[in-house]
């Protein structure tokens, strides 16, 4: 597996129960634009990749708290050996009831 696959585990896969998503603070953002920033991206959608850093200079304690990684290759080695970890690894959200299409009533 290449490197920088490690981003899709890293992003969506669940290592720790109580956070849904991860970002990835390491120098291949320098060549992915960013794409690393997961949660930034996740609070601030129309902000373009090359922006998002000053996102976490700007309101650091909003992130510092989160669990991120610094080598998409831990990642992959994290999900290959931890027998916690596998494909279904993932956050599912339980629908609302407000979420829910309407019925139509005739």
């Amino acid at each position: 597996m290449h490197p920088m696959a490690g981003h899709f585990i890293s992003e969506h896969y669940i290592f720790k129960p109580d956070q849904e998503t991860y970002s990835y603070y390491g120098p291949l953002n320098l060549l992915t634009w960013s794409v690393g920033y997961h949660n930034e991206h996740h609070d601030f959608p129309r902000i373009p990749g090359s922006k998002l850093h000053k996102v976490k200079e700007i309101a650091p304690e909003y992130y510092e708290g989160f669990k991120s990684y610094k080598s998409w290759s831990q990642v992959i080695y994290m999900y290959i050996m931890d027998q916690t970890v596998g494909p279904y690894s993932r956050m599912k959200r339980k629908s609302s009831k407000s979420n829910a299409p309407v019925k139509k009533v005739e």
